[in-house]
């Protein structure tokens, strides 16, 4: 079964703290992992920001303080979410999920 972490994991989607001695250098994506399928999901999120949930989930971690390239960090590897759970439930994408009926 393939998880969240698998994914991150493979592709390095992990934001990573860069410090040298007493010197950080905040977080910045790492340089490590499979390059084409990192590549794979920063482009899904480049292209996910002509979706009003995708722009709204990234306004919201420029509004926590983030820079843009850490911003789309965080919209890849919720892509990354998406796709694990896609595959878990066997279903396709559906920009808006139905309301679950009780």
């Amino acid at each position: 079964m393939i998880d969240t972490g698998d994914i991150d994991a493979y592709a390095d989607l992990a934001p990573a703290t860069r410090s040298s001695g007493s010197s950080i250098r905040g977080e910045q994506p790492s340089r490590r992992g499979n390059r084409q399928f990192k590549r794979a999901f920063f482009l899904s999120a480049f292209a996910a920001l002509g979706d009003r949930a995708s722009v709204a989930y990234y306004g919201m971690k420029i509004a926590q303080g983030k820079h843009h390239t850490q911003a789309l960090l965080c919209l890849a590897r919720r892509r990354a979410d998406v796709l694990v759970a896609m595959l878990r439930d066997d279903t396709f994408y559906d920009s808006q999920p139905s309301a679950s009926v009780t």
